[in-house]
């Protein structure tokens, strides 16, 4: 069966895709967001922060210089001192970027919670499901993300450093005070001109996650035309309908298998039958279960001779990442031709003893 998703997705599809935790959302928008917000807590707080660590440090000197130190009472004056003065530092900071992360994941997303992406998931740890975020064009734009996340810190490190050169030079023989100073300030010009670079890439990435999730979400005429029917049937009737649906393509997968070239098993809980045509551009699955479904999938399969073939990875790859009667994505092309070479050896190999 063609893939033909050419119809956007229905207001329907969009609203069970976010009770699943699927929306579109970029990582580089939080991290751009707290970037910027903890430079501008620095710059606002900074002073001050500074000032109460100053303070801090002549305190625990004091104290360190006087036989106290050497007491509880003056050793638990000292850490209180030390550790005022690190939440005092850290905690606008902290502040901060907590509202600038949680700002930005609400422009994004909206105020929708959904457990389900939490919920535990073997086909997220499953290796084959998941090579298409390895090999596929995900792989490719994060990749193209990281490159260019290092070339705009190299860039605006370069931007700032430059211009300074001289002035980086004649710290030479400066007081400390001097230097930290200078320091400071590149450092934090550097961040700056960084963050909000790292904030056009977040824009940018935001604009592709949005396009991917909308393509993933995208359906075939067939299913935006049953959608349509169902909507405008009663709930019951739309179960009733739902489970005769299910049922069908049930019964018409398990009269596919038969016709299979091989059923890949896990080799108890999955199975997927896989069919070749050569007009084809790649295998297709025609019939697939897990636990009942599966094991009735392998009975019918050694009822007709087909060859049944114990690949745990490929099994649950397969069932994770394709539909019935969709062909198999590309990165598990080489998986399934090992598994289908296999096949056919074998087949010559009986067909020679006989």
């Amino acid at each position: 069966m063609a893939n033909d998703k050419s119809e956007k997705a229905t207001p329907k599809r969009k609203a069970d895709a976010r009770k699943k935790g699927q929306v579109a959302k970029s990582a580089d928008a939080n991290g751009a967001a707290v970037l910027l917000a903890s430079l501008l807590a620095l710059s606002a707080f900074g002073p001050a922060i500074v000032e109460q660590a100053q303070g801090a440090m002549v305190q625990s000197f004091a104290l360190i210089s006087t036989p106290d130190v050497v007491s509880l009472e003056g050793l638990g004056g000292l850490l209180s001192s030390a550790g005022s003065a690190i939440l005092y530092g850290v905690a606008p900071v902290a502040a901060a970027c907590l509202i600038a992360g949680v700002a930005a994941n609400l422009v994004q997303v909206g105020w929708k919670p959904s457990f389900e992406a939490i919920k535990p998931d073997p086909k997220k740890i499953d290796p084959v499901a998941g090579a298409k975020n390895v090999f596929g064009v995900h792989a490719i734009v994060e990749t193209v993300k990281s490159l260019a996340k290092i070339a705009v810190v190299g860039a605006a490190a370069a931007s700032v450093l430059i211009p300074r050169l001289e002035d980086v030079l004649g710290l030479v023989g400066a007081t400390p005070a001097v230097i930290a100073a200078m320091l400071t300030s590149t450092i934090f010009d550097i961040a700056q001109r960084a963050g909000i670079a790292y904030l056009v890439i977040a824009a940018l990435d935001y604009a592709w996650q949005r396009h991917r999730h909308e393509k993933q979400l995208m359906m075939d005429p067939h299913e935006v035309k049953e959608e349509h029917k169902e909507n405008q049937l009663p709930p019951e009737v739309r179960g009733a309908l739902r489970r005769r649906q299910m049922a069908a393509a049930q019964a018409r997968m398990m009269a596919a298998v038969p016709d299979a070239d091989v059923v890949v098993t896990n080799p108890t809980h999955f199975a997927v039958a896989l069919r070749y045509d050569p007009g084809q551009p790649a295998p297709e699955v025609v019939a697939k279960g897990q636990d009942l479904v599966a094991r009735r999938i392998r009975e019918i399969a050694a009822e007709h001779d087909v060859p049944i073939v114990s690949d745990p990875p490929l099994a649950r790859g397969l069932h994770a990442a394709v539909e019935v009667g969709r062909i198999i994505p590309e990165e598990l092309y080489h998986a399934v031709a090992q598994v289908l070479a296999y096949v056919y050896r074998a087949a010559a190999r009986r067909r020679a003893a006989v």
